[in-house]
């Protein structure tokens, strides 16, 4: 596992030198392959927690280089936060994985994605499914109070290859059901409501196996002590590879559950815009 290092001192903002320029602010480097960032938010952005933006650098020809990036804090922050996968050969990330602190990216402010309350109809449990950085958008969504507002239960399955490949989003579940200000933004308890369900693929954990499976074969209810997913009580959202995509909606379909959208809320809903 590569050691996590946090770079949080800042130089002073520069004047901004490309097209809807943010300023670095923060970078987390989780392992060879991962990492975080934040930068400022601009002062007339509006956004739905799990909504995407096109973020990027400008590439060797002088022009944007932009790719599809969900949004990792919530709607009220004053930072906004993405998770980034490192592509040693990627057109965007083999360069944005060098960004530090007072570096500034492109950032274009017109947020849209599925990942969205508005895309389901009420129900009583919401599911998150993501695998690698499929975990951004909900990062969002755990820290948003619309979510506790609307589920009496939260459960959020997150499968990697490796055990380090989890850390960011564990660290992150573990700060929600500690942080004093979310309690009192979003009530006391609400994080009670979380059941958290982190599996590999490769390397030995706790749990090991493809959600997919796991939810074929009914483990994950047995090992939550829930009953299986039912259309007229859950509501799900799903974020990943476009094979994970397709294995995780045939399953929710098979559970009965229908794919809606933003003009069309339905059981649940699937992000389709990647980072490549």
């Amino acid at each position: 596992m590569t050691e996590m290092k946090s770079v949080t001192d800042a130089p002073a903002v520069k004047a901004p030198v490309l097209p809807d320029a943010q300023t670095v602010t923060d970078v987390k480097h989780w392992t060879d392959s991962l990492f975080s960032f934040k930068v400022s938010r601009p002062a007339s952005l509006r956004f739905r927690s799990g909504e995407f933006v096109m973020i990027g650098l400008l590439g060797d020809n002088g022009k944007p280089l932009l790719r599809a990036y969900s949004i990792a804090s919530p709607s009220w922050d004053e930072e906004l936060e993405f998770y980034s996968i490192k592509v040693q050969n990627g057109p965007l990330t083999s360069k944005l994985q060098h960004i530090k602190p007072g570096d500034q990216i492109i950032l274009r402010p017109k947020p849209v994605g599925t990942l969205v309350h508005d895309a389901l109809l009420p129900g009583k449990r919401l599911w998150f499914f993501a695998t690698g950085t499929g975990f951004a958008p909900f990062a969002s969504l755990l820290r948003e109070p619309q979510t506790y507002e609307d589920y009496d239960e939260v459960v959020i399955t997150h499968t990697c290859r490796e055990v380090a490949e989890l850390e960011y989003g564990r660290q992150l579940i573990e700060s929600i059901k500690q942080d004093e200000m979310l309690a009192e933004l979003i009530g006391e308890g609400f994080a009670d409501k979380i059941r958290y369900y982190p599996t590999t693929t490769r390397e030995e954990s706790p749990k090991m196996g493809r959600i997919t499976d796991l939810l074929t074969d009914g483990t994950v209810f047995k090992d939550l002590g829930i009953d299986p997913i039912n259309p007229k009580t859950d509501r799900g959202m799903v974020c990943g590879s476009l094979a994970f995509n397709k294995d995780i909606t045939e399953i929710l379909e098979g559970f009965g559950l229908e794919e809606g959208a933003n003009s069309d809320p339905k059981q649940f809903v699937v992000e389709k815009a990647f980072v490549g």
